[in-house]
């Protein structure tokens, strides 16, 4: 039993991933887009989009409500391509807008994170999450980052039962009329210093859903959110670098 589980570790590897600041993503992700500056039908290429996630004049991709389907890129491949870049999450709205031959990084704001955000959240975060109306491939993803390959918790990032022991909420889903009160009661009931942190398009524009007379954003018109985490779903490389970015800058 001993040789055929050390059989195993052998072929396998490691299963976690020891530097999540680096790790490349294989397979067919979809990642930051890149926009050249060739010329095409720019009318034509924004009615692809089913989110009116892109601009024109110049064109550009708003991360916030891109469902990162691919049609663009595949329809105009000469102006649109996806990189497997996954570190989109920022503090700004505005910086989840890629435009023509943009190939600068995305990142926080680091002038405008609350001192307190990490002076007491450096070493400890506990997150309380809310699935408000989402599909659960966002709530998947969440999952996801703390199992045996991202390992989230080791940086001290957990996800807890109750608003009571946490110290900020995740939102996922566009926030449903259902779950607009449920939403307000939980972060009434997380202590204060507290985090805002948006997973997912359809939590950041209400996606394909934004605009429907089912949806309730009206807390988001309230209370200033502290993080931004694109992706339809947001990866968990994603997720953990962006909570990593918020809460400290020191390199793991």
């Amino acid at each position: 039993m001993i040789l055929d589980n050390l059989k195993i570790m052998y072929h396998q590897g490691k299963q976690f991933i020891p530097d999540v600041t680096t790790a490349q993503v294989p397979g067919i992700f979809r990642g930051r887009p890149l926009i050249t500056v060739a010329k095409v039908d720019e009318m034509a290429l924004q009615s692809v989009c089913p989110t009116n996630a892109i601009g024109v004049a110049p064109v550009s991709v708003d991360l916030g409500k891109c469902t990162f389907c691919g049609e663009c890129a595949a329809r105009f491949p000469e102006k649109i391509s996806f990189t497997k870049d996954y570190k989109l999450a920022t503090n700004e709205r505005n910086r989840m807008i890629i435009s023509e031959n943009d190939n600068h990084p995305i990142e926080l704001n680091y002038d405008i994170i609350r001192q307190e955000i990490r002076g007491i959240f450096g070493r400890s975060l506990k997150l309380r999450q809310i699935s408000a109306g989402g599909d659960n491939s966002c709530e998947w993803e969440l999952g996801a980052a703390n199992n045996v390959q991202f390992d989230m918790s080791r940086f001290g990032i957990e996800f807890v039962a109750s608003p009571r022991h946490a110290d900020g909420i995740v939102i996922t889903g566009p926030i449903t009329k259902n779950m607009a009160a449920a939403i307000q009661l939980c972060y009434d009931a997380t202590p204060d210093p507290k985090i805002i942190v948006l997973v997912g398009t359809d939590a950041i524009s209400g996606g394909i859903f934004a605009g429907s007379s089912a949806l309730d954003r009206s807390f988001l018109d309230r209370y200033p959110v502290d993080l931004y985490i694109p992706g339809n779903p947001a990866h968990p490389l994603d997720i953990i670098n962006g909570l990593l970015d918020l809460t400290r800058r020191k390199k793991f």
